[in-house]
């Protein structure tokens, strides 16, 4: 029986990390951790690796499995994403395979062949799929370089996307404890950390950071959300590729046909279409320029097109964790990318309806109105977004200036007496009227149901003048935030106070709000938002550029996969900035590896020595 003792650190099969970085995937240095990260499992040694996506997370695991003697098994929980990774290594000339669900029983049975015979340098599985017995069985016959969990916060049931399936991987631990392990994620705060590192007895954590710098964050009140959708996409640069995400299948069947008729290219993607509209539909996103991918969260983790240039959200993620990792699919090519958001009031009553009807335990419904409370006090932060943002995951940074509240500083106001004005028309009202209502107390609006009611003799009926509708929407959400207010789900969405309402209306205490005055100054901060203009020199190079992606998409065609499995934007940007003239020096460019020398080089010197 194999895999009793991990390999040591000079039996690695004779190949060098730094000469594989280079040689397979044309890139002449690591980046921040990932050196000593793949020194540690080279070693034999097991981690949790947190990184920001886009930053090589898979390099971390990759490499030690291709220098390392045996196969790598890498656990993913999804077919588009074990797909994916299958193809782009293939293209750098690894042998790679996956085994799941999509596949038919002949392939299966021949990648396990493979898998026997020592073919094979990673093999990418489903959670279910490589605990099943004799899978198991079979992997107890092979050497194994490592395992790695991909996607590893989907293990503890703190993080915003717990799977059952993947808590019991810490079978894999007890079978094989000799065997280096890796798992590695873009999203987990302290606790979810802590229950992977427990569950997966993995005595060492890399944190490499979670900021994403390239990333503008955009965050603004719904009003209109269609229009103000479509004037943030008319902003952008033509023919960009992007995810809209809706929180409803009926919102994203909506906005998809709305923007088709604004003249965007864009299909919609949820569970409740067909599979094959689906399958076609995310085909063309990945293979296809411009694409607009309107989608509810049933899309997005596996995806790993480079070029996204924005991530707009129309309803309220249900956590900051699962925010940061819907727009984190947003520039991972490292080129600037734009996260935009709207949100109301609603979304919060929409979230917190869902919290109170799942099947989930006290506990675990606790836990996650906890992370909605948290995000919504990030949308309704006076401060810098990406420190928010970081700062919840236990990192920092200086204020950014590459999100709305850093270039178009937010006011506040001493809120104390609209604050008990609100509190007091919802208490008299009776704590059963939603916000609409409520705001129409305060500003004196007389009609039928007010009279048949009688809450227009109320001593708060009108007090409320002195604000506008808007910004008494922005008042009540920013009281809720503050957990002085409460939507009662039981009761419609009605408002009623909190102990800490009722305390702060009894002692009188002082409110700091922020001012939501800022429609035309947010405008002016969306059109600073930097576009992803590539760092060409002169006309001819944009031409050059040009040509490149074209040969690129000609070549993808051919072969039936997605152009950025051939060469990344910024690695076409680097060939028209440098225009090499012999292979040798084509295989200097980053991001170009030994085989697509091979494969490409000629093909696209003679396009670039004719241009």
């Amino acid at each position: 029986m194999l895999n009793k003792a991990a390999p040591s650190a000079d039996h690695q099969g004779g190949r060098n990390p730094h000469d594989v970085l280079q040689s397979v995937f044309g890139y002449s240095a690591f980046r921040g951790e990932q050196e000593q990260i793949v020194r540690h499992v080279m070693e034999g040694g097991s981690a949790l690796v947190l990184m920001p996506t886009g930053s090589g997370k898979s390099l971390c695991y990759q490499i030690p499995a291709l220098c390392r003697d045996g196969v790598g098994i890498v656990v993913s929980p999804l077919i588009a994403l074990m797909d994916d990774q299958v193809t782009a290594l293939r293209q750098l000339g690894v042998r790679a395979a996956a085994i799941h669900s999509g596949l038919d029983s002949a392939v299966i049975r021949a990648t396990k062949r493979r898998l026997r015979d020592g073919d094979l340098d990673l093999l990418y599985v489903a959670p279910e799929r490589v605990l099943m017995e004799d899978f198991l069985n079979t992997l107890e016959e092979v050497e194994i370089a490592l395992f790695a969990i991909d996607e590893a916060h989907c293990i503890s049931q703190w993080g915003h996307d717990f799977r059952p399936e993947y808590r019991q991987l810490s079978a894999l631990r007890e079978r094989f404890p000799h065997v280096s392990c890796l798992a590695v994620t873009a999203t987990a705060d302290g606790p979810t950390r802590r229950e992977i590192a427990e569950r997966l007895k993995l005595p060492t954590v890399f944190t490499a950071g979670f900021d994403r710098p390239n990333i503008a964050y955009v965050v603004t009140p719904k009003e209109n959300p269609r229009d103000q959708l479509v004037r943030f996409l008319k902003s952008r640069a033509a023919g960009e590729s992007g995810i809209v995400y809706c929180l409803s299948r009926k919102r994203v069947e909506e906005t998809a046909a709305l923007l088709v008729r604004e003249g965007f290219r864009a299909l919609p993607y949820h569970a409740g279409l067909d599979s094959d509209v689906r399958a076609a539909n995310q085909s063309r996103f990945l293979k296809e320029d411009g694409v607009i991918m309107v989608a509810t969260v049933a899309f997005g983790m596996g995806i790993n097109k480079p070029d996204v240039r924005f991530v707009a959200h129309m309803d309220l993620p249900k956590s900051i964790e699962a925010y940061y990792q819907e727009t984190g699919r947003a520039g991972r090519d490292g080129l600037p990318a734009t996260a935009w958001m709207v949100y109301g009031l609603a979304d919060v009553v929409t979230l917190r309806q869902m919290i109170e009807a799942s099947d989930a335990p006290d506990r675990q419904k606790r836990v996650e109105r906890g992370k909605l409370d948290m995000f919504l006090s990030f949308c309704e932060a006076a401060r810098c977004r990406r420190q928010t943002l970081l700062n919840h995951f236990g990192d920092s940074c200086e204020p950014c200036g590459n999100c709305d509240t850093c270039q178009v500083a937010p006011k506040t106001f001493d809120a104390t007496v609209a604050a008990q004005k609100a509190l007091s028309c919802v208490l008299r009202t009776g704590e059963r009227f939603g916000a609409v209502y409520v705001i129409d107390v305060l500003l004196g609006r007389d009609d039928e149901r007010m009279r048949r009611l009688g809450h227009h003799t109320l001593s708060t009926f009108g007090i409320g003048q002195e604000h506008s509708e808007r910004a008494w929407r922005s008042i009540l959400r920013q009281l809720v935030v503050h957990d002085l207010l409460q939507v009662d789900m039981d009761r419609h969405g009605g408002m009623r106070l909190t102990d800490e309402g009722r305390a702060f209306l009894k002692e009188r205490r002082a409110l700091q709000l922020r001012l939501d005055d800022r429609p035309a100054a947010k405008a002016k901060a969306l059109s600073r938002v930097p576009k992803p203009a590539p760092e060409l020199h002169s006309d001819a190079d944009v031409e050059l550029l040009r040509q490149l992606k074209a040969e690129r998409t000609a070549i993808a065609r051919e072969q039936g996969v997605p152009p950025y499995v051939i060469f990344h934007d910024r690695t076409l940007i680097e060939m028209a900035n440098r225009r090499p003239t012999t292979l040798q020096e084509f295989g200097t460019i980053t991001g170009v590896g030994q085989v697509k020398v091979e494969r490409y080089g000629q093909r696209f010197l003679d396009l670039m020595g004719a241009a």
